[in-house]
């Protein structure tokens, strides 16, 4: 495997590990050398790796959107400007099909978030010994390039996705409002005494619910990209093992490539309408 040196847990732990950033034991600040390092590293650690590969993916979806609207004119629209066009209005109608309020917001955060994940996602339709063997020539030992297979990078775009549903749902209906959706519903009496003894049940229903969100959304995304990375990952063990040979091996790999180009897509689409029905429910009185 892998120059002929590691053998298939080695090569997989390999393949998994970050290029991590953190406080070694001693109190230095260094790059980790193994996962255990990594691990030991604890929770100010940095995934150099994630935040390299998201924040190039990111820029370059800016880039190429920007100059898709500088380029758009009143004529026949260019490639780039007609691709830019039918994204936009893909991501339109999935906001007024699932959005009933008004917020300018929404469409934008839809767009970025759709072809954000979709970006960060498709890096894992690249050969999973391209860039790892290309960063270990410059004397980088981990590079994961797909960010969406690191629960931080899933994790972070879900709370950022919370934290709009909390500030909207406490904007649109005050804190009395938003308090009330988590203690006077799913189960409530006109008896005062009884809807007292029912606050507390329904704090615990509504607040799982609502903490409920983030965590789906995160671990939802993590668990398909990385099942599928593992998937390019066992499928390149077996063909350097000699397991699969010449052209099967190919299609093999040609044949998950194919499929997971869905679940790349379905991924961000999920995420994205997932997103703007949160924000929908913290738009709308219960």
């Amino acid at each position: 495997m892998a120059g002929d040196t590691l053998t298939s847990s080695e090569y997989i732990r390999h393949h998994l590990t970050n290029l991590t950033f953190g406080k070694t034991p001693d109190g230095s600040w260094a790059f980790a050398h193994d996962a255990a390092e990594a691990k030991a590293m604890g929770f100010w650690a940095i995934h150099v790796d994630t935040m390299f590969w998201s924040i190039l993916l990111g820029v370059a979806f800016l880039y190429f959107f920007t100059r898709a609207a500088k380029g758009a004119t009143t004529g026949v629209p260019n490639g780039l400007v007609n691709f830019a066009e039918w994204i936009v209005e893909f991501i339109d109608t999935s906001v007024r099909g699932s959005f009933s309020g008004r917020n300018s917001l929404v469409a934008p955060l839809a767009l970025t978030i759709f072809i954000w994940i979709f970006l960060q996602n498709l890096m894992d339709l690249v050969p999973v010994d391209v860039i790892p063997k290309l960063s270990e020539l410059l004397g980088i030992h981990f590079m994961k390039v797909v960010p969406s297979t690191d629960p931080n990078a899933t994790f972070g775009m879900a709370i950022g996705v919370f934290a709009l549903v909390l500030f909207y749902s406490i904007k649109i209906k005050g804190v009395g409002g938003f308090v009330g959706e988590l203690t006077l519903q799913p189960f409530s009496s006109k008896n005062p005494v009884v809807n007292l003894l029912f606050i507390p049940i329904n704090f615990i229903l509504e607040f799982v619910s609502l903490i409920a969100k983030p965590i789906s959304l995160a671990l939802r995304l993590f668990g398909n990209m990385y099942a599928g990375e593992m998937i390019f990952i066992l499928i390149a063990i077996m063909y350097n093992a000699g397991l699969v040979l010449g052209l099967f091996g190919g299609a093999l790999q040609l044949g998950w490539a194919i499929f997971h180009i869905l679940i790349i897509t379905l991924q961000a689409f999920i995420f994205m309408t997932l997103t703007i029905v949160y924000l929908d429910m913290a738009h709308n009185e219960h």
